[in-house]
């Protein structure tokens, strides 16, 4: 069971960085700042994001803000080894050794100028990762205090198990929305939700405004009729969407546009009828439910 409260919807910082908007030191706090003022405290990492950079420039802003901590949660991960300027790597491969896992935590921590991080999950599962390694890492990194909660991220159900019978798995941050609904039909939402595991859901909005498919098409006519009836934006009702499932998925939003934060968080007042959600995953099949 997690003990860290996160927000119930998250603030990715993917893009924050480097690999796209490049946000000047001033801009992400500020950005920092506003996502707490509309109630958005959680921030979802990874060490790997802006090839090793953004964890970094998180850090310098959040001390420049002069932010409480106990005002916000982090999230991070590891596992991931890419190919840069700041690793050796000939390969991009997955690395789970003990050694490994508490060298990145270490190295987050140094970064993101705190002590802790909220929640620590492994990035990709491997298939050389060995569940009582991983596991012994997790303990020494809990009894020091490095970080509170451990999950997992885009691990299948087995893949938990096997490191959940080692060590206490709280979350799983997989791929959700209403245009990639296979956790919800694969059995591994059931498994969380039996386990006590909390699903964070990565792209919520889906391919909606990515894509011009017959899918997004028929998705994009009905949401022009729901925000007619709810009076919020689509992608405000796409993550209602997910909220409204049993498994309580919390949504990372990745965007920077401050009128789109100030929207999203309206979609956990909003109630959305079951029909309305049903006519949604309809739509999303191209056909309705049996």
């Amino acid at each position: 069971m997690s003990k860290t409260a996160l927000s119930p919807i998250i603030s990715g910082t993917m893009n924050w960085g480097v690999w796209d908007k490049n946000l000047t030191p001033k801009e992400m706090e500020n950005m920092i700042q506003i996502c707490i003022e509309n109630k958005i405290t959680t921030f979802d990492h990874a060490d790997i994001y802006g090839s090793y950079t953004t964890e970094a420039d998180f850090g310098k802003a959040f001390h420049a803000s002069k932010i409480s901590r106990e005002k916000f949660q982090l999230i991070t991960k590891c596992g991931i080894q890419m190919i840069a300027e700041s690793r050796p790597n000939r390969v991009k491969h997955y690395d789970y050794s003990k050694e490994y896992i508490i060298w990145s935590v270490e190295q987050s921590l140094k970064k993101l100028k705190t002590d802790f991080v909220d929640v620590f999950l492994l990035h990709r599962p491997s298939p050389l990762m060995q569940a009582d390694e991983i596991a012994e890492a997790v303990e020494k990194l809990k009894s020091e205090g490095k970080i509170i909660d451990f999950g997992l991220s885009n691990f299948t159900s087995s893949q938990t198990e096997l490191i959940r019978q080692k060590t206490e798995v709280s979350y799983n941050q997989v791929q959700f929305s209403a245009t990639n609904f296979e956790p919800m039909v694969d059995g591994s939402f059931d498994y969380m939700q039996t386990h006590g595991i909390r699903p964070l859901s990565w792209n919520p909005l889906g391919t909606v405004f990515r894509e011009d498919t017959r899918k997004t098409r028929r998705l994009k006519k009905l949401l022009a009729d729901l925000v007619k009836k709810y009076g919020f934006g689509s992608d405000t009702l796409l993550l209602a969407w997910i909220l409204k499932h049993p498994a309580k998925v919390i949504p990372i939003a990745g965007t920077v546009n401050i009128a789109r934060i100030q929207s999203l968080g309206k979609a956990v007042e909003l109630e959305m009828d079951k029909e309305d959600w049903f006519a949604i995953w309809t739509e999303s099949m191209g056909e309705e439910v049996l």
